[in-house]
């Protein structure tokens, strides 16, 4: 196989969640112009319509929209079940679903720690295992997840502990999946974004010129700029390729 049929994606199958609007949005929109039918899933009913109908019309591709919420775990078993079932099968799932508190440690309450560990690794684990038992009945899958350069290092000067914790947890969960699935053709990794212009990021706006400074490139990644790394990780491009963490930062953690 030469190496351009090897991130051919033509007729394959994911489910995306977190896909309505943001990153995932991009992630969804990159596997449809790559010819990849799709589920996409999220909470945000009316964006999620908006974004199947949109991508279907463009690109061609077979889309289904799923309301979801990741953080229950049996709404996340049927969405994969389901999913599986409407496209024939899964050959790649992507996890962009994530939240962040910023708030000092000392005054972040159970429910504040509760809430970003539940969303950013709990429901990552939920969806892990329902595409991972999908993917070992069939002997092959890739599964992606957003992780972040939040779970490497530690970000200024925002207070985010439970965010940065959680994504930690979530890069180390990943290995321990690669690990455990490699002999069986199921891939999984992460794909960990720096600062990058998003609905999230937008809320503190502010901060854009400070964040700017600390990055070498001098500037936030747009979505699009992460999408062709999540593109290698689906494709049979990355056949050799699990367990890995894939930062995207424009340099940030070089300082």
């Amino acid at each position: 196989m030469g190496l351009k049929e090897k991130f051919d994606l033509t007729g394959r199958r994911a489910v995306v969640t977190g896909g309505a609007r943001g990153i995932g949005q991009a992630c969804a929109e990159a596997l449809a112009e790559y010819g990849v039918n799709l589920a996409i899933a999220d909470i945000l009913e009316q964006e999620l319509a908006e974004t199947t109908a949109d991508l279907a019309k463009r690109y061609g591709v077979k889309t289904q929209g799923v309301v979801c919420d990741v953080t229950d775990s049996a709404a996340v078993d049927k969405l994969v079940e389901e999913g599986a079932a409407g496209l024939g099968g899964l050959d790649i799932f992507v996890n962009s679903v994530g939240i962040t508190i910023w708030e000092p440690s000392i005054s972040t309450s159970d429910e504040q720690w509760n809430k970003v560990i539940n969303t950013n690794l709990n429901a990552a684990f939920y969806q892990s295992r329902a595409a991972g038992r999908q993917m070992l009945e069939q002997g092959q899958g890739s599964i992606i997840h957003i992780a972040s350069m939040s779970g490497s290092i530690v970000n200024q000067p925002q207070a985010q502990t439970s965010y940065n914790a959680s994504k930690a947890g979530l890069m180390h969960m990943v290995r321990s999946l690669a690990a455990e699935w490699a002999s069986r053709g199921v891939r999984i990794n992460t794909l960990s974004p720096g600062y990058t212009l998003s609905v999230m990021t937008y809320t503190v706006e502010e901060h854009f010129p400070y964040w700017n400074t600390l990055i070498p490139m001098g500037r936030m990644a747009e979505p699009e700029e992460l999408v062709g790394a999540l593109i290698y990780l689906a494709s049979d491009a990355a056949s050799y390729t699990t367990g890995h963490d894939l930062v995207i930062d424009g340099g940030y953690t070089c300082w």
